[in-house]
């Protein structure tokens, strides 16, 4: 077993214009003085980072990291999620997701894909000189318009579909090895990585590439009906990355699901501020305690309802008492007794 490090929160949805998170040097002095020891980057954001030359020089990052220690805090991933959803595009999205990309390769698919993974490949190499082991992502997908089979699916649609995504993932897979940085996919709606079944069908488009690892957050498998304790169980193996975020599915007569087009505040499912939604977040630390997971516990705000630093104060609180300093001994090791194989023999009757 491991202790988890935290606590550590994701910055995108804190950067802005305004004091104090128009800086990463002001962010991180509110992020440390709320509780937290740690900050996850958005690296889309150049008041978070400058991607490029931390990708360049290890003695940029060397001075960034510094900055960072002196105000409390350090860098616990770089997060590549909007770089990565454009490695992958499905058309029917191609508008919407031109805003995620540099201006000039908006209205053109090809170039903007290869934008993106360049900039994840940027990331990569930042997140080596940086010294961290995963950088968070999204797939990117070619899948989701056809996620509910009607009408169906022509026969071997999907195959396909993962060995595209398989293939554009190709080079940025070869350049983590080359990194030693694992690409932590968020296992999430909207992406062909949604569920554990996704990933496993992408881990195999790969030839179960040692790079393709899990980001886990528990509030997309609430919103889809998975257990997401046995998610830990199963694929403990695999998380490198989590974030943490709460949700909540409030059963209903006039909607499911996918929600009936509602604002997020009326939906039946709904992410919640951490601590005011339905997780188990001590069934879930346990758990992660348990298979060894000994990375960090990253709060990702996303509430519908509450004020966001209000909640990024709570979340930290909430991982202070949540994350377990593993123990060094068995609970009843003031009864043992040291090793007698004769006296275990006949204890077991065996002459």
């Amino acid at each position: 077993m491991k202790t988890i490090r935290g606590p550590a929160i994701f910055l995108a949805q804190f950067m802005g214009d305004k004091p104090p998170f128009n800086t990463i040097e002001t962010a991180a002095k509110w992020a440390k003085e709320i509780g937290y020891v740690g900050v996850q980057i958005p690296t889309w954001d150049a008041r978070a980072i400058d991607l490029a030359q931390a990708a360049k020089s290890r003695a940029w990052c060397d001075d960034y990291k510094g900055r960072l220690a002196e105000l409390g805090v350090e860098v616990t991933e770089l997060s590549t999620h909007l770089q990565g959803q454009l490695v992958a595009v499905h058309p029917a999205y191609d508008e919407l997701f031109d805003a995620f990309a540099a201006p000039e390769v908006r209205g053109k698919p090809a170039a903007r894909q290869k934008w993106a993974v360049e900039q994840v490949k940027l990331a990569l190499r930042a997140s080596r000189n940086l010294g961290c082991s995963a950088m968070p992502t999204f797939s990117g997908a070619l899948l989701w318009p056809f996620f509910h089979p009607w009408p169906q699916r022509p026969p071997g649609l999907v195959e396909e579909g993962f060995a595209e995504l398989a293939r554009r993932w190709a080079p940025i897979l070869k350049t983590a090895e080359e990194c030693g940085v694992d690409c932590a996919f968020e296992i999430h709606p909207g992406e062909d990585l949604h569920d554990g079944v996704t990933f496993e069908r992408f881990l195999a488009a790969t030839g179960d590439h040692p790079r393709a690892r899990i980001l886990y957050d528990p509030s997309h498998f609430v919103l889809q009906g998975l257990d997401y304790l046995d998610y830990i169980d199963i694929y403990h193996p695999f998380i490198r990355a989590f974030h943490v975020k709460d949700a909540e599915f409030i059963r209903s007569g006039r909607s499911g699901a996918f929600g009936g087009f509602q604002d997020w505040k009326d939906r039946p499912g709904r992410y919640r501020s951490p601590g005011d939604g339905q997780i188990d977040w001590t069934g879930i630390f346990t758990r992660l305690a348990r298979h060894g997971y000994a990375g960090w516990a990253v709060v990702e705000w996303e509430c519908a309802f509450k004020d966001s630093e209000v909640g990024a104060r709570e979340g930290a609180e909430l991982l202070r008492r949540q994350i377990i300093r593993v123990t060094e001994r068995a609970f009843d090791d003031f009864a043992s007794v040291q090793t007698d194989r004769a006296k275990n023999r006949r204890v077991l009757g065996i002459s």
